[in-house]
């Protein structure tokens, strides 16, 4: 089967086993059909010696968590992510990977008042403690969202799907946060519903196309996108490979992570004491391995607590991978186990992560988890 692989692309790993130490699903499970070469190595059977799409294949595929840990560690710079996005999107679109209800359960994604009408019935199923544990949401669903208002026009905020609906809260903190650095904030709402981060992982990449294509036309041009969700930024910032086109790329060029902007600015916030706290910082994959700013989390968050601390995992994920945690639940934990033993270690007291995945997916063992710039609003707002 042709995969629509670039062949210089797939050549370019020479089977060195450096990504293993990186990929959580070999970590795991020790299988090398699970790690990076391993999963590389059967995309060249498939695609040069048409070998048949086994279970065995598929959930070689389908298990990646796309953390994309390998690609810092690889010393010859395989594209690892956009080999296994084509993957994933060519077997998607022949049907062998992502079945017919998540697709449904993606739709509501780019409709905002029926994902908020959807994310309300579930606050009620949670209230109601009928709300399925597969869903790993163990903080607090809400049932109204506060609006967010507009303070000028320097900036836009992106405000996205998911998050916006569950974790509002953080966008208000980011959006007070940035007008308390002289930024006047636009917030992206309903003109740019969803950026396509999880369709791209699905395999839905026409899907991702499209909404990305719809964002280029709804928001003005020459204004800086900042953006408060890690795997959403990233998705953004690849927009120029999705597309294909110079006018994605320029697009692309105006996608910064909120940490990764208000590093450049962060003289101009407020002189304020330090709440007193320990933070550990567990770096979202795709804030560490795809944009690679994640120290920006560090030099935002510094003067705002009085200690942080580095988790002795290198880097590892922690399972969440967007979809990944329903679609792979015991991969997921799995996973997941090995973050929390490393944020025991540190003896934090709250865990800072620039991702709504990564907080949902730690906050259902019990990880007190909150966004770095809900704990520099905390500061700067006390009294």
């Amino acid at each position: 089967m042709d995969l629509k692989l670039d062949d210089d692309a797939l050549n370019s790993c020479v089977q060195c086993g450096l990504c293993l130490p990186h990929c959580p699903t070999y970590r795991v499970t020790g299988d090398e059909a699970m790690s990076p070469r391993g999963r590389i190595k059967l995309m060249r059977e498939v695609q040069d010696n048409d070998a048949p799409l086994t279970d065995e294949v598929l959930e070689a595929f389908s298990s990646c968590v796309q953390c994309r840990g390998c690609e810092p560690a690889c010393p010859s710079g395989v594209p690892y992510g956009h080999l296994m996005e084509q993957t994933r999107e060519t077997l998607t679109d022949a049907g062998e990977m992502t079945p017919q209800w998540q697709r449904l359960a993606m739709k509501p994604l780019t409709h905002p008042r029926l994902l908020a009408l959807g994310t309300t019935a579930l606050g009620v199923a949670q209230r109601l403690k009928v709300l399925p544990g597969r869903l790993g949401l163990s903080e607090t669903i809400p049932l109204r969202r506060e609006p967010l208002p507009t303070t000028g026009s320097d900036v836009y905020l992106f405000t996205g799907c998911v998050m916006d609906t569950m974790q509002r809260h953080v966008h208000l903190a980011g959006l007070e946060v940035l007008t308390a650095a002289g930024l006047g904030v636009t917030p992206t709402n309903e003109l740019a519903p969803c950026c396509g981060a999880l369709h791209t992982h699905a395999g839905l990449t026409g899907d991702a196309r499209r909404m990305a294509e719809a964002m280029m036309d709804s928001l003005e041009p020459d204004r800086p996108i900042i953006v408060d969700s890690a795997g959403c930024g990233a998705a953004m910032k690849d927009y120029g490979h999705l597309l294909g086109t110079a006018a994605a790329a320029r697009f692309a060029e105006r996608v910064h992570d909120i940490h990764e902007f208000l590093a450049e600015h962060v003289d101009e916030l407020p002189t304020v004491d330090p709440l007193e706290l320990r933070v550990a910082i567990q770096d979202p994959c795709h804030l560490r391995h795809v944009q690679r700013v994640h120290q920006a989390t560090r030099t935002v968050l510094a003067p705002f607590v009085t200690e942080l601390v580095e988790l002795d995992d290198d880097g590892l994920c922690c399972g969440a991978g967007g979809a990944y945690s329903i679609m792979e639940p015991d991969l997921a934990g799995r996973i997941r186990d090995r973050k929390v033993a490393a944020i025991e270690r540190a003896v934090p007291d709250v865990v800072a992560s620039a991702n709504p995945g990564c907080s949902m997916h730690l906050g259902s063992v019990g990880v007190e988890t909150r966004h770095p710039i809900e704990l520099v609003h905390a500061a700067i707002t006390a009294d």
